[in-house]
């Protein structure tokens, strides 16, 4: 052992009596002097203070090449037909969540979150939304569906697991994670039952919505890493839920009833005929009003933290036709893409797309039902085409009629 007036520090050399203390190493016979502590004290102080300054400098920096809302709206546009309104609330929203995250942590303004809730019929394009913005953005995105949720203890996936995703999707950084953006489908599939509090356990309703609300308004969540059910013995990674943006969509098939009745239970008196020929009865969802989704069967706590509430228009004739072709990932233009690779021309005439499109109003499926209507159509030139030396093939509005009725579509109603 070494004699104590011998002993050195290992870092300046400073030996024993010309330090206060020195403090040994627990391994092997290395020691640092009081001195050589308070100097990586202060340098630590120093490194700190920088790290600060520059994350501050960073985020500063990142708001400027963030995309402006109108940006955002232009690119949505793309890819998206219509729906100007809930482009519109979804590019502000964005863009206020980027301001959020680069708000400095000292300011005394605190800048609340603002969930969002689109309601819109299938097929409208409220997935769509979501994931056409997912590519623009620069933080995680997730999109995870409602219909799978229970209840804590009950047969299905936790609340919690919600955020595995979107930890997932930040490769693990729960950090990065906690500044993201998280899309939940089919939020309407989690309403409770009745209109009136159930006297048993809804699971996979109220007990559901009773469960995201402090997701939705920010807390501490213990998330289980690999998502499903959470056991004792498993390691939980803690996420804040402070800066998450939550963006949810949902069908609320039935709703235009709860509008209908609400709208008519104000139009009283004198006034009552002018007020109803104000209303456009072929699209109810555009009154949507909070109230409404109560009386669907969310619960009051659960709307109040989805303050942004917008609706998708239905689309019309026009809007499907141009859904076909206009888009950049428009449904044509993925069959010309499948058969370019064939080197095969392909070529759609006018009347078979607007075949395309009766058909598909009359299913009321939206946008979503034109891809099925389009897939039975060419199915077989898909499948015959590739073993074939045609160069060039065109659909034409009676080889449509012919597939769909191969098809069992009901073709009577066409002319």
């Amino acid at each position: 052992m070494a004699k104590k007036n011998s002993i050195k520090c290992s870092f300046c050399g400073r030996p024993s009596d010309m330090s206060e203390v020195l403090v040994p190493s627990a391994i092997g016979e290395t020691y640092i002097c009081a001195e050589c502590i308070d100097q990586i004290h202060e340098m630590l102080g120093e490194y700190r203070d920088e790290a600060k300054e520059s994350a501050k400098a960073a985020a500063a920096t990142d708001l400027n090449k963030v995309p402006r809302p109108r940006e955002i709206n232009d690119f949505l546009d793309q890819y998206v037909i219509g729906q100007d309104a809930a482009k519109k609330y979804l590019s502000v929203a964005v863009y206020n969540h980027y301001k959020r995250l680069a708000q400095n942590t000292d300011d005394d303004v605190d800048i609340e979150k603002s969930n969002i809730i689109l309601v819109g019929h299938t097929g409208t394009g409220k997935t769509l939304l979501a994931k056409t913005i997912a590519r623009l953005l620069d933080v995680p995105f997730t999109i995870v569906d409602a219909t799978v949720l229970t209840e804590a203890g009950y047969v299905g996936e936790d609340i919690e697991s919600l955020l595995t995703r979107l930890l997932q999707a930040a490769d693990y950084n729960v950090e990065k994670a906690e500044k993201g953006i998280v899309f939940i489908d089919e939020i309407d599939k989690i309403a409770r039952k009745g209109d009136n509090p159930s006297i048993t356990r809804d699971v996979s309703g109220e007990g559901v919505q009773q469960g995201l609300l402090k997701l939705l308004e920010g807390s501490i969540v213990n998330v289980p890493p690999q998502g499903g059910r959470k056991h004792p013995e498993q390691k939980m990674i803690p996420v804040n839920t402070k800066n998450i943006l939550f963006i949810c969509g949902g069908a609320f098939d039935g709703i235009e009833q709860k509008i209908a009745q609400r709208l008519n239970t104000h139009v009283v008196g004198y006034s009552t005929d002018s007020a109803r020929q104000r209303v456009k009865r072929d699209n109810y969802l555009q009154y949507i009003a909070p109230q409404d989704l109560k009386s669907f069967g969310l619960i009051p706590e659960i709307i109040g933290r989805l303050p942004i509430l917008t609706h998708l228009d239905p689309l019309d004739r026009d809007a499907l036709l141009r859904v076909l072709t206009e888009p950049k990932n428009a449904i044509i233009r993925q069959y010309k893409k499948l058969f370019e690779m064939d080197n095969v021309s392909l070529t759609f005439a006018p009347d078979a797309l607007e075949l395309i499109v009766d058909k598909a109003i009359e299913f009321k499926l939206g946008a979503r039902g034109l891809r099925s209507i389009v897939e039975s159509i060419m199915i077989d030139a898909m499948y015959d085409i590739p073993s074939t030396d045609i160069k060039q093939f065109e659909v034409t509005r009676e080889y449509a009629v012919e597939k769909l009725q191969v098809a069992n579509f009901d073709t009577s109603v066409i002319k």
